[in-house]
């Protein structure tokens, strides 16, 4: 496995552990909420149609941006919903950082391990699901770009 993908494997399994303290599924809910009270705001100039992400309930606006010294992608995102900001959070701190490649080649199966699936309404999941396919989708770019460059 390469240091990427154990650096995913390692925030993965913080992230079941972080589950994991929590017995009751409300108790569960109120920790994504204190992780979105937590996240940082995007400015508004961010907060733009180009980078909204489709397919989310709430407003999610995402933007990515490559280091290339080191190859690895700044994520920062915002949503109108504080659920949201804290499944923004959860993605976050899965991806960021990460390279392109790494990200691209990575399963988010952490998530349905901790159960969100089952705690959050479908509109809810199909909006993380969404969030998740676009972190993908310009890691894929980045790549595609750096490989035809």
């Amino acid at each position: 496995m390469s240091r990427e993908a154990d650096e995913i494997a390692g925030a993965e399994a913080e992230i079941e552990e972080d589950f994991a303290l929590f017995d009751d599924v409300r108790d569960k809910i109120e920790y994504i909420i204190d992780l979105g009270r937590d996240l940082e705001s995007l400015p508004d100039e961010l907060k733009t149609e180009g980078n909204r992400v489709r397919g989310c309930q709430s407003q999610v606006w995402l933007v990515a941006e490559l280091d290339p010294a080191t190859r690895r992608m700044a994520l920062r995102a915002d949503s109108d919903a504080v659920i949201v900001k804290g499944l923004i959070s959860l993605v976050l701190r899965l991806y960021g950082g990460r390279t392109p490649e790494a990200i691209t080649a990575s399963t988010p199966a952490v998530f349905e391990r901790v159960g969100l699936g089952k705690m959050l309404t479908p509109g809810r999941a199909n909006g993380l699901y969404s969030m998740i396919e676009r972190v993908r989708q310009l890691a894929q770019a980045y790549a595609t770009a750096e490989t035809t460059a």
